[in-house]
């Protein structure tokens, strides 16, 4: 899929034009959820609550908490262990208005190479993505799945929907995902909406099994960032 440098004007919702659901999709992707979340928790939570304490060294709080955006483009609070400094949405704007080259950076990939504002204790969760497991009470919630797009900001909707993103809408976000496992390293943010939509075109129980198990190397590997 390219991407044409003038991108047009988002102009709000577009229906996405794909498979029709089966019952993977409808009923039985909700039902692999609330299987897995109720099977892992009694293991996940003692491996967060150790967690937490360890971002909470610092003095700032060991949660981070912020709006995306999810299914039919509503919003729902993400959970995440904190993995920057307490002021890091002041520093980036600081820092993309001194630096020409970072804020280009920023724009086109939504994430910069090199963070500052990552602590030590956050650049081990990242890359091991253990930042991601408060995610397990947006599953139980409904508002996530283990797998599926990745969530973005609410200001970043716009910039995705006029890349051509359709197909994120019908979904719940995941905790991993194609574009999580394949090309979460080397990839510009609009670059999401073809991993989302192949998701989508191929989502079966296989495939999502496929990822988890993927995601788990991931893990291990230390590949994340």
């Amino acid at each position: 899929m390219k991407f044409s440098s003038t991108m047009p004007t988002y102009e709000g919702p577009a229906p996405y034009v794909g498979h029709r659901p089966g019952f993977y999709q409808r009923r039985g992707k909700r039902i692999l959820d609330i299987f897995l979340a109720l099977l892992l928790l009694p293991v996940l939570l003692p491996v967060i609550a150790v967690l937490w304490l360890m971002v909470r060294r610092d003095g700032g709080p060991g949660l981070f908490v912020q709006p995306r955006i999810g299914k039919n483009g509503k919003t729902f609070q993400c959970y995440k262990l904190r993995t920057m400094l307490v002021d890091a949405e002041a520093k980036l704007q600081k820092m993309c208005a001194e630096d020409p080259k970072l804020a280009e950076e920023w724009h086109v990939h939504q994430k910069l190479s090199i963070d500052p504002r990552i602590t030590s204790v956050g650049r081990f969760l990242r890359a091991t993505s253990l930042d991601e497991l408060p995610q397990i009470f947006n599953v139980f919630k409904g508002d996530m799945s283990f797998v599926g797009p990745r969530p973005f900001l609410i200001d970043q909707e716009s910039l995705y929907r006029n890349a051509g993103g359709a197909a994120y809408f019908d979904m719940r976000p995941g905790i991993t995902g194609l574009w999580q496992v394949e090309g979460r390293n080397s990839t510009t943010f609009v670059a999401r909406v073809t991993y989302d939509d192949d998701y989508f075109d191929r989502l079966s129980l296989k495939s999502d099994l496929g990822l988890i198990v993927k995601t788990t190397s991931i893990v291990v590997k230390r590949t994340g960032r």
